[in-house]
């Protein structure tokens, strides 16, 4: 008798008291919902947008095997599931009235809820972005190195982080993301942007790093601007991007790359990062919910 339930928690203090053990069991595959969790706890809810984010865990007799979460107005998130609960996942949030605009979760789980959903709702999914997770093995600077040097960001650096940030996000394809003043602001006071800059001082690539949780740090946000791109400058802020997360007492350092970007794959790879799993994110399209 299947006995799995899902159960949603109204914060983010409930969720992590009965999920954050489940997710510190497995940090590397739980990163993204680590690290938001993380965001969201130390910031409060509004952190990463104006409304109130919505969580949830799946329980069988009595331990938790999955969750979910979302900061409106982004994706839902989930850790990975087998096919029949993505089922009864998205049968539990048209039940209860939630919006999907989109999820992202392991290539499999996102394919079988974006199924489940289009099979509920009759809307159809759209494959949005095919991500890789990689893992930090032995970290090797790149050859031939790039001349320069990295420095932390200040507050000096606030406009060119905020510019940067919302160049990244138009980049990525993505919209509706955090306000590049408060994310500058935030990642300066931080100190989580490591810049490569040249030998005169000029920045031209970044790399950030989310806050260390569970034993892991992910680089993210790595972003040269595209008139810059193909010189090194990506690799070596990557690579002291890691180094500071090492320093930083990480025992596992990660970053996502998209499929779609081999020369970033590339990148990665030859300084030391390897395969971990893919994820797909897809954009749902809303549907109608129970009267």
């Amino acid at each position: 008798m299947n006995t799995s339930t899902w159960h949603r928690f109204p914060d983010v203090h409930s969720f992590l008291a009965r999920a954050g053990d489940f997710l510190r069991s497995r940090p590397v595959p739980h990163t993204v919902p680590l690290t938001v969790c993380e965001g969201l706890r130390a910031r409060g809810p509004r952190v990463y947008g104006d409304e109130a984010p919505v969580f949830g865990v799946l329980e069988q007799d009595g331990e938790v095997r999955a969750a979910y979460f979302r900061t409106p107005p982004h994706r839902l998130v989930v850790t990975p599931l087998a096919p029949e609960e993505a089922g009864s996942l998205a049968a539990h949030l048209h039940a209860v009235g939630d919006p999907v605009p989109g999820v992202n979760a392991d290539e499999a789980t996102a394919a079988a809820f974006a199924e489940a959903w289009r099979a509920r709702t009759g809307t159809a999914p759209r494959l949005h972005e095919r991500t890789r997770l990689y893992r930090l093995g032995e970290l090797r600077r790149p050859e031939p190195a790039p001349e320069g040097r990295s420095r932390i960001a200040d507050g000096q650096d606030r406009g060119l982080l905020a510019r940067w940030y919302a160049e990244f996000v138009r980049d990525i394809g993505e919209s509706g993301l955090q306000d590049p003043g408060a994310w500058a602001d935030r990642h300066i006071a931080d100190r989580r942007i490591t810049f490569w800059e040249t030998p005169g001082g000029v920045p031209v690539s970044m790399a950030g790093l989310t806050a260390l949780v569970a034993g892991q740090i992910r680089v993210a946000a790595v972003y040269t601007p595209a008139a810059l791109r193909g010189r090194g400058y990506a690799g070596a802020a990557t690579v002291e991007a890691g180094l500071a997360a090492l320093a930083e007492g990480a025992e596992e350092v990660l970053l996502f790359a998209d499929l779609a970007n081999p020369t970033s794959n590339g990148v990665y790879q030859r300084v030391g990062f390897r395969p971990v799993t893919d994820f797909a994110v897809y954009d749902l399209a809303a549907a109608a919910v129970p009267g």
